[in-house]
């Protein structure tokens, strides 16, 4: 064979196929010996709570409540530093601001910045938001990858190299590093995205600088859009959409990621690579792509997009692997904490009605609107429910970057230029806190064996 080929390195043989087999029948393990040996899968308990494996200060999810001696479900609640982030989100729409800033400097610091705090600190994220002279023509423009979740861990981890203090594991130098990475991120993803569309789609390529005095939700749009113009509304929405998916608990994939990665005092820019990657499965950053693709192919099969009898059968389609990808889920619907409802969500929906009216898409609001009353009634009729099944933040976040423009390629980086916060916020406290390295304990269920000679072994 010959090996400068280049469908070498995505080819699967017969060979391979058969050492794959192998490999899958070796790797299987006898289910019934998870319940016997107590084993917590997926570090949860058999009622989905998760295994307790640390403390944090940065933020808090609640779904229940103790009613009489009783953990029941109630209404979700998500607390940043202990502030609601409903309060959070009212507070600066309320007094005509940008959140993400702010918020980050919570997060960060433990305390909200008062106005000038505030403004050195968002001079001093404009002033990181500089790429390495030639980083651009140099890393991201040549060998451009279809995903940019791929790009932005790859420029990431390029970044090492241009940082003289690359290993410092120390506070200050950690900091420093991510508030990099925070002012950073916005550009990493839409520039790896301009190349791609460039190189793989034939589109013209933009490579628009940002401005110092805009904030974060505004250099998005500013970057990605070939004439740079975007609404008041269309920015102060995306900022929302940062804002509330910035941070989730310290039990999420990704933030647990960085936690563990962090815990064997590596280096930041692999330790956030390493979270990038876990952000990218579609089980975790991925969703909303997943509910946009399910709505086009909703309505292509709706004949009456109001019609209730109608909708709900779609969606029992789905559950019956029918209809959409055949996967049998209702993509948005469902999460592994929240039962009763989604903070995220609920704080979500009204702006995204005031944007699908800016974008004469009220039409499609309603459906979505519909679906989100109908979708739990429909899983109950067909499931067994131990808890309250509810739209989570990806139900609507997608239909969101979908009003903006946003392509699709963009949805789950731009959930990791808002979630870099968190990691950055969790690497600094597991670093604070100078625990021991995380290493859970897998029990070992194989047998002894005894070493044959290779000539003696069956073919």
């Amino acid at each position: 064979m010959n090996y400068t080929e280049t469908n070498h390195y995505s080819e699967i043989t017969p060979e391979l196929l058969r050492l794959a087999k192998l490999s899958e029948e070796a790797g299987v393990i006898d289910s019934e010996l998870f319940t016997k040996y107590e084993v917590k899968r997926g570090l949860r308990d058999l009622n989905g709570k998760g295994v307790l494996a640390g403390l944090t200060h940065i933020s808090d999810v609640r779904a229940s409540e103790i009613v009489d001696g009783v953990s029941v479900p109630c209404h979700g609640r998500l607390f940043y530093r202990g502030y609601d982030v409903k309060d959070l989100v009212q507070g600066f729409t309320s007094e005509g601001r940008f959140g993400f800033e702010e918020i980050t400097y919570l997060l960060l610091f433990d305390k909200l910045p008062n106005a000038k705090e505030l403004k050195t600190f968002q001079e001093m994220l404009a002033n990181y938001r500089t790429l390495p002279t030639s980083f651009v023509r140099d890393i991201i423009l040549k060998a451009p990858s279809k995903d940019m979740m791929n790009t932005l861990a790859r420029s990431v981890l390029t970044l090492y190299s241009y940082d003289d203090r690359a290993d410092d594991t120390s506070i200050p130098n950690v900091l420093r590093q991510c508030l990099q990475l925070i002012s950073l991120f916005p550009l990493l993803s839409i520039y790896g995205y301009q190349a791609y569309s460039h190189y793989h789609d034939g589109k013209s390529l933009y490579i628009h600088q940002p401005v110092p005095t805009l904030s974060t939700a505004e250099n998005i749009l500013h970057i990605l859009r070939p004439d740079s113009s975007y609404t008041p509304l269309e920015a102060k929405i995306l900022d929302i959409a940062l804002v509330l998916h910035m941070e989730h608990g310290g039990g999420n994939n990704s933030t647990f990621t960085t936690h563990v990665v962090t815990s064997s005092l590596t280096d930041t820019y692999s330790t956030i690579a390493a979270s990038i990657g876990s952000l990218k499965g579609p089980r975790h950053g991925g969703a909303n792509i997943k509910v946009v693709q399910m709505f086009e192919d909703m309505k292509k099969e709706l004949s009456d997009w109001t019609d209730e009898e109608e909708v709900a059968n779609y969606l029992r389609r789905l559950l019956n692997k029918d209809a959409f990808d055949h996967a049998g889920l209702i993509y948005g619907v469902g999460h592994a904490v929240y039962s009763k409802s989604d903070p995220r969500a609920v704080i979500f929906k009204s702006f995204v009605e005031k944007l699908s009216e800016e974008k004469g898409l009220k039409k499609e609001f309603e459906l979505y609107s519909l679906v989100e009353r109908l979708a739990p009634e429909v899983i109950g009729e067909t499931r067994k429910i131990y808890k309250g099944v509810s739209i989570n933040v990806d139900f609507y976040s997608g239909f969101v970057y979908h009003m903006l423009g946003l392509p699709m390629e963009l949805y789950t980086p731009i959930f990791a230029i808002a979630r870099i916060t968190g990691w950055s916020a969790h690497r600094l406290e597991e670093l604070a806190n100078n625990g021991k390295i995380i290493r859970p304990a897998y029990k070992p269920i194989g047998e002894d064996k005894d070493y044959i000679p290779i000539k003696k072994r069956k073919s």
